[in-house]
């Protein structure tokens, strides 16, 4: 007996349930959409590691970011993390929350601020990064060493045109 399919001739949603992996049609072929799945895959893996932290990928960064760059303002913290104010905004709140990030006002500009890690964020930054370095080892391993190189050139690339 032949299964009823759809206008683009795949099952019908009630047999879908049946199928191992739904079609990808052409998204398949999207660099973008492997490029999602694959920040996905690679965050909820460094999220599983550091789950006892409670920290997220984002707000690891940014704790990263922040203490390489003590005083760095909001503005250019968002622009080197690849996040916007309505993103950044709440990400920051939380981590001045939890006591690992200050907020300083900036003398010659009261509408900024000046961010800057506490001692408390630094102590956890210093114990994520462990966890970070093992997560991208692992991820060293699935790229390949010989081709890490040229992979990250390749995701900048993407990056600094599509900006």
């Amino acid at each position: 007996m032949a299964k009823a399919v759809n206008r683009r001739g795949r099952p019908r949603e009630s047999d879908a349930a049946e199928e191992v992996a739904p079609h990808l049609g052409p998204l398949a072929d999207f660099i973008g959409f492997h490029l999602r799945l694959a920040q996905e895959a690679s965050f909820q893996a460094f999220a599983r590691r550091v789950r006892d932290y409670k920290m997220r990928p984002g707000r690891f960064a940014l704790l990263a970011l922040i203490g390489e760059n003590p005083g760095i303002s909001q503005t250019a913290l968002g622009r080197a993390a690849g996040r916007d104010k309505s993103t950044l905004t709440p990400a920051l709140n939380d981590l001045v929350r939890r006591s690992l990030v200050k907020r300083r006002r900036v003398a010659s500009d009261r509408r900024s601020y000046a961010l800057s890690l506490t001692a408390k964020g630094e102590g956890l930054l210093d114990e994520l990064t462990l966890h970070a370095r093992a997560h991208d080892r692992l991820l060293d391993e699935i790229v390949g060493l010989k081709h890490k190189a040229e992979f990250i050139r390749t995701l900048r690339r993407l990056t600094m045109s599509l900006v």
